[in-house]
């Protein structure tokens, strides 16, 4: 819940050194993940983008907060950021909250839209207004493989859009938005997708969730502890690379929760049964559907999310087999994406059943979601195996 209060003081600005004026600032508040965010907000800051949505109104309005106070704001966003360690999607979070606070979405959202723009640029990334349609689109310049995402070209650098999922089928694919010409001269930095490392959320945040399955005609019992902010961080976070996507982690609380389980567990059994054990705790663990069915539409979990989700589909259980066995006995592993399906193969000291020759390895595959039949370690699916498939990421641990 964002809680909110204010404190009025006396501060000095100018627009010049030889004319100071006195303005109140206004102090906000909220929650954070892991922490309570403070910023100072001179009050001439707060002003309302009103007129048309064209370019010289736009550069006006950025002009006037470009002239005012907002160096509080910006040091605070960035000693934040660094103090809780941010990754640039994270950071746009807080951002995002921030300009909620100055201008609700709701009331102005050409005016949230213009400070979630400025703050990022003051924190040095490399991010662009456009508009066309009656729509202000905001862009920022990415140079990983995203996809599902509207994006642009100025100068040979992609420009990735951060808003379009606000207008729905409104907004327009090609031909419509055209770029402001306003280039902040801090505005040089390349924003990334990757999540690296997730919030150290509070304790109190958590609950608990039961998961059994059963393995060998024994039932493991796990008391998970599961967070449902995490499903905010990823709300409209886009397709990124297999890479990215593998190694999202999952938060302490969470990871504490069910690693040292799953280690304990397997701790009497050898590498193939290990992995064997959490190859179907992967595919059984949890309820099957599409995303079509489950979400409307093609949306990749990320391994905490399929923990607490009810329902997940093969690309879910691929990234939460990978970050298992990564975690408890990080083998070399490849993902083999087919035209309709997504699964794993690991590298063992000694191949076993179908193997899949890649890069001077033999890997075995490793299916970690529900099929036909009840495949064991290196059998296919029947509807695979003639089918072409793609190694869209090959892990090999750093000893």
């Amino acid at each position: 819940m964002i809680s909110k209060y204010s404190l009025i003081v006396l501060l000095t600005f100018s627009f010049n050194i030889s004319a100071p004026i006195k303005a109140e600032a206004q102090l906000y508040s909220f929650d954070f993940y892991d922490g309570t965010f403070n910023f100072m907000a001179n009050t001439n800051l707060l002003t309302n983008f009103k007129g048309s949505l064209d370019a010289s109104n736009i550069k006006e309005f950025y002009r006037h907060l470009d002239t005012l106070s907002s160096t509080p704001i910006i040091e605070s966003l960035k000693a934040y950021k660094e103090k809780h360690q941010l990754n640039d999607w994270l950071y746009y979070q807080l951002i995002r909250k921030t300009a909620e606070q100055l201008s609700p979405k709701a009331k102005n959202y050409n005016s949230y839209t213009l400070y979630k723009w400025f703050f990022m640029v003051k924190s040095g990334y490399d991010a662009k207004i456009a508009i066309g349609n009656n729509q202000i689109i905001f862009y920022v310049r990415c140079e990983e493989d995203i996809a599902d995402i509207p994006f642009f070209v100025i100068d040979q650098k992609k420009y990735m859009c951060l808003n379009y999922h606000d207008y729905g089928k409104l907004f327009q694919r090609e031909d419509t938005y055209f770029p402001v010409d306003i280039k902040p001269a801090e505005a040089k930095n390349v924003f990334s997708y990757k999540v690296t490392r997730m919030p150290d959320f509070t304790p109190e945040n958590y609950e608990e969730k039961d998961i059994n399955f059963r393995y060998k005609h024994k039932t493991f019992h796990f008391k998970l502890k599961i967070n449902k902010q995490v499903d905010g961080i990823f709300t409209n976070y886009p397709g990124v690379d297999f890479e990215s996507y593998f190694n999202i982690p999952l938060s302490r609380e969470t990871y504490q929760s069910l690693i040292p389980t799953l280690k304990e567990y397997v701790k009497g059994m050898n590498t193939k049964k290990g992995v064997d054990y959490l190859m179907r705790f992967t595919r059984y663990a949890f309820l099957y559907e599409n995303d079509d069915e489950n979400f409307g539409k093609e949306k990749r979990l990320s391994p905490e999310q399929t923990l607490i989700n009810n329902f997940s589909d093969c690309d879910d259980r691929a990234a939460l087999f990978f970050y298992l066995v990564k975690e408890i006995y990080n083998l070399p592993m490849v993902a083999l994406l087919y035209p309709t399906h997504i699964t794993m193969a690991v590298a063992f000291d000694k191949p076993i059943g179908t193997g899949i020759y890649y890069n001077g390895k033999i890997y075995s595959i490793c299916e970690p979601t529900p099929q036909e039949r009840d495949l064991k370690i290196g059998e296919l699916s029947r509807n695979l195996k003639n089918q072409q498939y793609e190694v869209v990421y090959n892990y090999q641990p750093k000893h």
